[in-house]
């Protein structure tokens, strides 16, 4: 007997046309994580661009030039439109397309929607100027604007049936937000200070000679700015080293996709390695050709083997 396999019901065209929106968003504003996303069949990618394009739209609060009442007010209006998203209160015809593909996403994916209000706590942590004494501190911060994306992002990605050690997927995933974020606050730590915001650990600040900021296109006079560098760049690869258990769980257009977002971070890491004032002079970033390689040698599951034989040597 010949089984036939059920294709999942056309989508609407408001939901399709929400989809397109978020998408294009995704497409025009997530300079790194649209390489990953793309590499995704079209049921998750364009899950994936609602959750970024809802996302977008709260770091864009957060950090536009509005008050700091105003940003808290609007911050507040958005966690009730999650609220309505939550509980289904969003129709196909509502004029926010963000709402609308975001409700359809987490009626298809098991999306931890919480995740969103956890993003909405950190960027409120943002607004009201708050700085970080210790890594402990700085963490707790970054599980809020980067882990809980990540811990989303697994709703939509699944894990293998059978995979081992899946119960802590969500860890991983985690993590693998923290590594992405702790590389993205060395990479903006001049715009950061010139926004007025200091990410880094005051405890790391003031063990380097780095505790009065940054200024200008030199390091602090008398400071280690590249042993600061180095340090908490070697903790962001410990973070990496530990989220990339993530890839052998995940199907491989999954993992690709994972893989491709965390390598282009990885790259950075290593260009701000190499030249740790660089990101005084201005934004370190990568060319498009090198992150289509990275895209590529995602998909090639390159990244997964390779942490799957370390896991393999680990139990040996």
């Amino acid at each position: 007997m010949i089984r036939t396999v059920q294709a999942p019901p056309p989508l609407s065209a408001p939901v399709l046309a929400a989809y397109s929106y978020c998408e294009a968003v995704t497409g025009q504003q997530a300079r790194n994580f649209a390489y990953g996303i793309r590499l995704l069949p079209a049921p998750k990618r364009r899950a994936m661009s609602a959750l970024y394009a809802f996302s977008r739209r709260v770091d864009d609060i957060g950090d536009g030039a509005l008050g700091d009442d105003v940003k808290i007010a609007r911050l507040e209006d958005t966690r009730a439109l999650l609220t309505r998203v939550r509980d289904g209160r969003i129709d196909e015809d509502d004029t926010d397309p963000v709402a609308v593909a975001l409700t359809h996403a987490a009626e298809h994916f098991p999306i931890p929607l919480g995740g969103l209000d956890e993003l909405i706590d950190g960027v409120l942590m943002d607004v009201r100027g708050e700085t970080y004494e210790t890594w402990d501190d700085l963490k707790a911060y970054c599980r809020c604007v980067a882990g809980a994306i990540g811990r989303l992002s697994l709703g939509v990605f699944g894990t293998e049936r059978g995979a081992r050690g899946a119960e802590r997927a969500p860890e991983y995933a985690d993590t693998l937000g923290l590594a992405l974020q702790l590389t993205n606050i060395l990479r903006d730590v001049r715009e950061d200070a010139a926004g007025g915001r200091t990410y880094l650990p005051a405890d790391d600040l003031a063990k380097f000679g780095c505790a009065n900021g940054f200024s200008g296109a030199t390091p602090p006079e008398d400071s280690d700015f590249a042993g600061l560098v180095h340090f908490e760049v070697r903790r962001a690869r410990a973070l990496f080293a530990e989220g990339y258990r993530l890839l052998p769980m995940l199907d491989r257009r999954s993992g690709a996709c994972v893989a491709a977002m965390a390598g282009i971070y990885r790259r950075l890491l290593d260009r701000i390695e190499r030249d740790p004032e660089a990101v005084l002079r201005g934004r370190v970033s990568l060319p498009g050709r090198e992150k289509a390689y990275v895209a590529v040698r995602g998909l090639s599951g390159l990244d997964a083997r390779h942490v799957s034989r370390q896991t393999v040597r680990r139990r040996a």
